[in-house]
């Protein structure tokens, strides 16, 4: 990870296959800030390395939109 850089895991009980977590990654590459998007459908989640003007919240109401609701969201 670059400095300034914050990697997170955003669980989501939707997800439940690689085009689940393809549809994600695609999305949140898009945004301004997310460096990297490595889903786990197995795991149910998907780990963001990001920066500003990324945020958690943000990344959340992407998945959201997507239908993908996020559960609980786990730094580190």
């Amino acid at each position: 990870m670059a400095g300034g850089d914050t990697r997170a895991v955003f669980r989501a009980p939707d997800i439940s296959c690689d085009g689940c977590t393809n549809s994600i990654r695609v999305e949140l590459e898009d945004m301004d800030g997310v460096r990297s998007v490595l889903g786990d459908p197995e795991a149910k989640s998907v780990q963001v390395v990001y920066s500003a003007p990324a945020s958690v919240d943000s990344i959340k109401a992407a998945m959201d939109d997507i239908g993908f609701p996020v559960a609980s969201v786990e730094a580190g």
